[in-house]
């Protein structure tokens, strides 16, 4: 019955009959033209991974056999792009038996996703620290990563952002990997690819996503540790099975503070979502010299495009404790890195808060939040302010120190016009729909290539490749003309290094895709190096 489910939901214009999977699917052409002309048929059916750009599809007789069935969702020869359906080849009484459906050629599909199982993706150190050479390095030898002048006051380090993909996520949406033969998605195959590349990679802070509880015990942990790093997990709150990771080498950091975040929250209906974060306090291990500690994020905030209130809110709570856990007696913040799968694009409002520390949100669709959702009708308005009071933070995004009331005057001392002005005081806070943090915060990558301005992306299969995973780090900003979003830190925070370069669409096709032989997740690792002022 999976594979009768998945066909049902992806084309709900076809009418559901209840037969076994080995017998012929029958659909009286009448049910079909009214079910699909009687509505556009653009909310019907789109081919597996379309992109947003594409044309609607149509039918037509020649891409149909006699005795067609639904896909196997993992069939590694059958992959169908799109139908072409034209009324006039049919007569108003005909049958349409659907059976098994075969490429007429190659050419029938889209050139960038022409299965391919051979080869490996390259990718380079980009030296950040002087943008006016040209300077890359293919990954094989760890020996020739790119470093600055180097000096005993400075403290590097390295960092990875890595969303492992869930092998219960996996099979719970398998439509979004059709494109993949069955061998390469199973935790089997998988788990050792992905430690291999973490292995070789060899950050001295990991911080994973989609960190499945189960493996996590008996494998993730066990083979992490063996390599030298300490972990601390949080898991999704409610009956989810995963959860994120904050792994560091015992040779550069040590462990100062561990600080879960739940995003559920049972008093505030609006927080009814099992994401997480977590954030750590971690001390440099300097022997010659004192130095500031560094603060380490870890997040994967809500999916669903059309829920940005929620998204903003789990943001704002993450600023929050590390707001908490970064401030320093003087005040001022020590360094801040925050890694994750923020399921937003860069551009987007979200996105925009992060970096700018500030967001006007009056009269923004619920569903642009993220960027995700290309249209916004039939999208509410964020209210405002997003969250109740009751969560106990300001849109400062800070905990609110809860004020207990002086009692020095009664409610009769107070005049009638100190009355309206406290009123209208508190009025105007509350209605206040302006968002605000108080960290620099830089994102490691630029997301366009400067030559080409084509996207850089973090994730794809079979429905979309988008770029929704971000190393963000706490910097003095100041921007490198031609190179948008490669800012670098000159006076105090942190300088980024380099950075594990990026891919496009087009690159990650030409290997099939993700996951694919080599890249056992959905996502890339995003890799960066940073120095640390002392």
């Amino acid at each position: 019955m999976g594979r009768v489910r998945a066909f049902r939901t992806r084309y709900p214009m076809l009418p559901y009959h209840q037969k076994s999977l080995g017998r012929d699917w029958t659909a009286p052409w009448e049910n079909l033209q009214r079910c699909c002309w009687n509505r556009h048929i653009s909310s019907c059916m789109r081919w597996p991974g379309h992109y947003s750009r594409a044309p609607y599809p149509y039918f037509s007789s020649r891409h149909f056999s006699l005795n067609w069935r639904p896909p196997c969702l993992f069939e590694s020869r059958t992959q169908f792009q799109y139908w072409n359906w034209r009324p006039d080849t049919l007569s108003q009484t005909s049958l349409i038996h659907l059976s098994s459906y075969i490429m007429n050629s190659e050419g029938d599909e889209p050139s960038s996703k022409r299965r391919k199982h051979q080869g490996t993706i390259k990718r380079h150190w980009e030296d950040v620290c002087n943008h006016n050479k040209e300077e890359t390095k293919i990954l094989g030898d760890k020996n020739d990563d790119p470093i600055c002048e180097d000096s005993e006051n400075k403290f590097d380090f390295s960092v990875m952002s890595y969303n492992i993909l869930s092998q219960d996520l996996l099979e719970d949406n398998s439509h979004l990997y059709k494109h993949c033969r069955r061998p390469v998605l199973h935790w089997s195959f998988r788990f050792p690819n992905i430690l291999k590349e973490i292995k070789h990679f060899d950050a001295d802070v990991l911080c994973l996503q989609e960190v499945q509880e189960d493996h996590y015990g008996t494998e993730i942990r066990p083979s992490l540790e063996s390599l030298g790093y300490h972990c601390e997990y949080k898991m999704r709150t409610g009956r989810k099975p995963d959860g994120c990771a904050i792994c560091f080498k015992h040779s550069k950091f040590s462990l100062l503070s561990v600080n879960p975040v739940e995003f559920y929250r049972r008093d505030v209906p609006l927080l009814d979502r099992d994401n997480v974060g977590l954030v750590l306090l971690l001390q440099p291990k300097i022997p010659s010299a004192a130095s500031p500690a560094i603060c380490v994020a870890n997040t994967h905030l809500l999916y669903n495009p059309r829920r940005g209130d929620i998204k903003l809110t789990q943001l704002a709570m993450l600023l929050a404790e590390i707001s908490s856990v970064a401030h320093q007696k003087d005040g001022s913040f020590c360094p801040i890195v925050m890694c994750g799968d923020f399921n937003s694009v860069p551009g987007s409002p979200l996105y925009s808060f992060i970096k700018e520390g500030k967001l006007n949100y009056e009269g923004l669709a619920i569903g642009k939040v993220s960027g995700q959702e290309q249209s916004s009708r039939g999208q509410r308005i964020l209210s405002i302010p997003i969250w109740p009071p009751n969560l106990g933070i300001s849109q400062n995004c800070v905990y609110e120190v809860q004020q207990v009331p002086k009692v020095e005057k009664t409610d009769s001392d107070l005049t009638q016009t100190q009355l309206d002005k406290t009123e209208v005081l508190v009025t105007a806070e509350k209605l206040s729909s302006k968002l605000q943090h108080h960290f620099s915060l830089s994102s490691v990558y630029s997301h366009y290539f400067p030559d080409t301005g084509i996207p850089e992306v973090t994730t794809c299969h079979s429905r979309s490749a988008i770029t929704v995973d971000y190393i963000f780090y706490s910097a003095e900003k100041e921007g490198v003309a031609g190179q948008p979003g490669a800012e670098v830190a000159l006076v105090g925070g942190l300088k980024l290094l380099a950075r594990l370069s990026l891919l496009t669409e087009q690159d990650l096709w030409t290997v099939n895709g993700l996951p694919n032989e080599n890249n056992s997740s959905d996502h890339l690792p995003l890799l960066a190096k940073f120095r640390l002022e002392l």
